[in-house]
């Protein structure tokens, strides 16, 4: 009797979401696995694909507006991204994907692991 072979995984894409401290309690209380549904007034959720974007959305963007703000990561199946043309935003390093708020929990199921955070940012004194 043979034993089956295990499939690889499938290759993922490593993403970065900037997020304040509401959005972040939505994604803990989703066991760090899913992002919450966006707002009527958000018809994208916009994941961005490097770190340092998200570092200056987060420090200089959500610690303003929120008092804190954070970096997230997390793995998505690259052939479901594939569907999302990459957007440039700015300069040549402000990259990030538009997916539409009605795609988000197709999106969501796509996660590869835990979302985790990697940066948290105070007010400077």
């Amino acid at each position: 009797m043979t034993s089956p072979t295990a499939q690889p995984a499938p290759p993922t894409t490593t993403l970065w979401r900037p997020t304040g401290p509401e959005e972040l309690a939505l994604v803990e209380a989703a066991d760090w696995r899913a992002w919450p549904p966006r707002l009527p007034e958000q018809p994208i959720f916009y994941p961005v694909l490097n770190e340092d974007y998200a570092i200056r959305i987060a420090r200089d963007w959500n610690v303003p507006a929120s008092g804190v703000g954070y970096v997230t990561r997390f793995e998505m199946d690259t052939a479901f991204l594939a569907r999302y043309p990459v957007r440039q935003a700015g300069g040549r390093t402000i990259l990030e994907l538009w997916v539409p708020a009605n795609e988000l929990g197709e999106f969501n199921r796509h996660i590869v692991g835990r979302i985790e955070v990697v940066h948290e940012f105070l007010p400077q004194s």
